[in-house]
């Protein structure tokens, strides 16, 4: 008999398992409140429902598996040696062994999907399928393949879906649950009657900064380059009037261009261009509002080894040019962007002991951070970056546990630490710049109050599109939340695929 042990299932944890015993169910909860224990529940009991069945639990990065495999290890009684972790760095060959002795498999979908592509493994005694952080199931995505197989082998199948959020819109919630095949939905909001009172509270700061002069003054002259060449789209057709023109309309215009181009029509290798060059000016102005001077400077540096026609003709604009050398003069000058200088002065005033998790969006920027904070002695920071950005997933989870367990204080993270993770200790969390993803704000949010009450400082730059993403994020969140629980009040998903 299998059995959970040293913890005792909520009741809406119970109400959820209920109806994800006979459905294939998305599960949606506020961070901390226990998915992957709602999940351990269910994967019990559909190991004893089911005799000689195993369990397939996919996430997406090794230090979120290796978290998982030990919650199944505390919480079960099952021997260590059939609670398995599957990654990319194990062989074929000792990856088929495994998965044929284990009775739970935690792996990363990209693992299992190369697996079953080349037919080393079958699903078909895996009585439960459980997808973690579910948002990332994009048609042809690995989560989504490896579903698509286990609904083709599996003898006794059950989905269920875990994500704090999956999507600010109708058709990003669909196609979650289409890919998925999702019958049901089952969500709790932090209000929700059973689960208030796990709730942890977080008290939530808005700290605004202005940029100096200085920057300023770059930031109008690039401006106004950007302004001139928009009015250059009205040569492809495009009159919508430039005030409101944003980066999502060049995106969609470049997107209907460059099918155009297959169709052998000039015109359309011009709009390509031009959108190109437009999208890189932009970016330049949103590092400039968001990140600083030396952000600029290294796109700029970037920029200069490109071989797009967009980016010559950037690199050899004269003002730009002008505009670049009086960055690097005020880098010399040491001139920073006003979020470093609050971020510093937040740290500062609280007791050395706090556990702090500061999230930013540019690898570049984490580099300055460390830097600048590395200045100050009662701040000991840590980075946190992806494998593309040159840490290994067991650099990963040896960095999380350092911070967890040592001196360091302060973890500077890019997106890796948003997802999942548990670190124990965070009682602060502060976002450097804004997104204007719901699911990337709400994941943020989650790293902090999990245990005990928690706080949020976020940093935002006056006057630049920061403050639009934050309302954007604010309105897909409460968006996700409304068309959720119609989905979950009309017990179908009929009426929205």
């Amino acid at each position: 008999m299998f059995e959970i042990k040293d913890y005792t299932p909520r009741e809406y944890q119970e109400n959820i398992v209920k109806t994800a015993l006979n459905h294939n169910t998305l599960i949606i909860l506020p961070t901390g409140l226990g998915k992957t224990k709602t999940a351990i529940l269910l994967a019990m009991k559909r190991l004893n429902d089911y005799k000689n069945t195993q369990i397939l639990f996919l996430t997406p990065t090794k230090p979120l598996a290796s978290q998982i495999k030990k919650e199944f290890q505390a919480n079960t009684n099952l021997e260590e040696e059939y609670i398995q972790m599957l990654t990319g760095i194990i062989s074929p060959k000792n990856r088929i062994e495994i998965f044929k002795k284990s009775k739970i498999i935690i792996a990363t979908p990209q693992t299992i999907q190369k697996d079953l592509e080349n037919g080393r493994i079958s699903l078909e005694d895996v009585s439960l399928l459980v997808i973690d952080e579910a948002h990332r199931s994009k048609e042809n995505y690995a989560n989504t393949r490896v579903a698509f197989f286990y609904n083709q082998q599996a003898n006794n199948q059950r989905i269920i879906a875990l994500t704090a959020s999956p999507g600010g819109t109708r058709e990003k919630i669909n196609d979650v649950c289409k890919n998925l095949f999702i019958e049901r939905v089952e969500i709790r909001e932090e209000q929700h009657k059973e689960v208030a009172q796990y709730v942890q509270k977080k008290d939530i700061t808005w700290v605004e900064v202005e940029l100096p002069k200085e920057m300023k003054e770059i930031h109008k002259v690039i401006k106004n380059i950007y302004k001139l060449r928009l009015k250059d789209l009205e040569k492809l057709g495009f009159y919508k009037p430039a005030n409101v023109i944003n980066k999502t309309d060049i995106l969609k215009l470049q997107y209907q261009l460059r099918k155009e181009i297959e169709n052998k029509n000039q015109i359309a290798f011009y709009g390509v261009s031009l959108t190109s060059y437009l999208l890189k000016i932009d970016y330049l102005l949103e590092l400039l509002e968001t990140q600083g001077l030396e952000a600029i400077q290294k796109y700029w540096e970037k920029l200069k080894s490109e071989n797009s026609k967009a980016a010559k003709a950037l690199v050899n604009n004269k003002e730009i040019k002008n505009v670049m050398e009086k960055n690097t003069d005020l880098i010399k000058k040491g001139i920073k962007h006003p979020k470093l200088l609050a971020l510093i002065g937040a740290l500062k005033k609280e007791p050395e002991k706090t556990k702090t998790i500061v999230f930013a969006n540019y690898r570049d920027t984490i580099d300055e951070i460390i830097t600048f904070l590395g200045q100050e002695p009662k701040i000991k920071p840590l980075k946190l970056i992806g494998q593309k950005s040159g840490l290994s997933q067991k650099e990963q989870i040896s960095t999380i546990k350092t911070f967890e367990e040592g001196d360091y204080n302060t973890l500077i993270c890019t997106s890796i630490g948003e997802e999942g993770l548990d670190i124990s200790g965070a009682n602060l969390a502060i976002f450097y710049d804004c997104v204007p993803s719901e699911i990337r704000a709400i994941q943020r949010a989650g790293r902090v109050g999990r245990i005990a009450s928690g706080r949020i400082i976020q940093l935002m730059t006056k006057d630049t599109r920061e403050q639009g993403y934050y309302w954007s994020a604010k309105r897909k969140e409460k968006s996700m939340k409304f068309i959720l629980k119609q989905m979950q009040s009309s017990n179908t998903l009929e009426n929205y695929q």
